[in-house]
């Protein structure tokens, strides 16, 4: 058993999962990691400014280790025939707003400066989604102080992380709320259930493996520890914690939320992501095959998704939740770790003793 959990001095094996936008604030992040699990700072969309603004606001709230999560993108180079399509078809949903469509002059942040940016003051872990670095690019996180966390939705994309020197590759299942972390593959290809995937990938690494994906309490944990899993990464689970920053609306879907209503979809972003259904997806399903690939359809959409947020809708907004949803418990996130490490344990007495003799949680 690779010592993943006991590296970090963390007692439990929980990463709160990083969720761009607003859900993961600074607060969040810090309560987290001071109840004793790992905490994200999900930077993916913050220049690198905000980005350092943000890793010292969380360090201002604890002394506890802390991941901060990149995307990993290459320029876009978007066809202008493309781009002017696709604000025609989103044009209709501006209007009711009174907006104009936008036409961006930047289509997302710079990743080569964002990684500049986050080693010249490092935090313990790195986490990566939507690509992968390349050795060198590990190496130098390595240099700086930083173990790196690669997203793999397949045991191909395990591997391939693996191969670059990650120290360890989270298991993003089909049942994951948010963005899919696929880069190999598209599609139905990357959607491989959470209790399908983990063993597999479990299998194949021979680094830890870390399970994501429809977990919201801790029976979850413990199966996936059972799986071979040594730690749990959980994103919709707080959602409701007091420290997310989610709108009121977004809230209030979240509390009536059913199991049934969730589904990955690409006519928010451009990449497929799972949400809850709304009228906004439903209008758009048709034409999702034309919509232009992440980063064009996400910053065509932001202004809109914004606005539906400040006037309360949750019909236009991205309401990003995993399967798991209806089991989203709110409270404060550091009574939510604590609760969660209690009903694991319960659930795997003698656990902790047992791996504690070699060398991990």
């Amino acid at each position: 058993m690779s010592p993943l959990p006991n590296s970090l001095n963390l007692p439990i094996p929980l990463i709160q999962a990083p969720m761009a936008g607003s859900p993961t604030t600074p607060a969040l992040v810090a309560a987290v990691s001071q109840a004793g699990a790992l905490g994200s700072l999900a930077a993916g969309m913050l220049g690198p400014t905000a980005m350092t603004q943000a890793m010292q606001a969380v360090r201002a709230l604890t002394d506890q280790p802390f991941a901060v999560n990149l995307f990993v993108l290459p320029p876009p180079a978007p066809e202008p025939t493309e781009v002017e399509r696709a604000r025609a078809r989103l044009a209709p949903f501006y209007q009711r707003h009174g907006l104009s469509v936008p036409q961006p002059d930047r289509w997302c942040e710079d990743f080569s400066a964002q990684l500049e940016a986050v080693l010249a003051d490092p935090p313990a872990w790195l986490s990566f989604t939507f690509g992968i670095l390349s050795a060198e690019q590990v190496q130098r996180c390595h240099r700086a102080g930083s173990r790196v966390i690669g997203t793999a939705t397949t045991v191909a994309e395990g591997l391939a992380w693996q191969s670059v020197g990650a120290d360890a590759v989270c298991a993003q299942g089909a049942e994951a709320g948010g963005h899919r972390g696929s880069f190999l593959v598209t599609g139905q290809a990357g959607l491989i259930g959470s209790m399908a995937l983990v063993p597999q990938m479990v299998d194949r690494l021979s680094i830890p493996v870390i399970a994501a994906g429809g977990v919201m309490d801790g029976r979850g944990i413990a199966a996936c520890l059972l799986l071979g899993a040594q730690a749990v990464q959980m994103g919709t689970a707080f959602l409701l914690c007091e420290e997310s920053g989610i709108d009121v609306a977004w809230r209030a879907a979240l509390m009536t939320a059913q199991d049934d209503q969730t589904r990955v979809t690409r006519v928010f972003s451009g990449r497929a992501a799972r949400g809850l259904n709304n009228a906004f997806i439903e209008q758009m399903s048709a034409c999702e095959d034309e919509v232009p690939a992440y980063p064009l359809q996400n910053a065509l959409t932001a202004p809109l998704r914004q606005a539906a947020a400040r006037q309360g809708r949750a019909d236009e907004q991205s309401l990003w939740a995993g399967q798991g949803v209806a089991m989203a418990r709110a409270m404060p996130a550091g009574a939510l770790v604590r609760r969660l490490d209690a009903e694991w344990r319960a659930l795997l007495p003698g656990w902790s003793a047992r791996r504690a003799q070699n060398g991990s949680v």
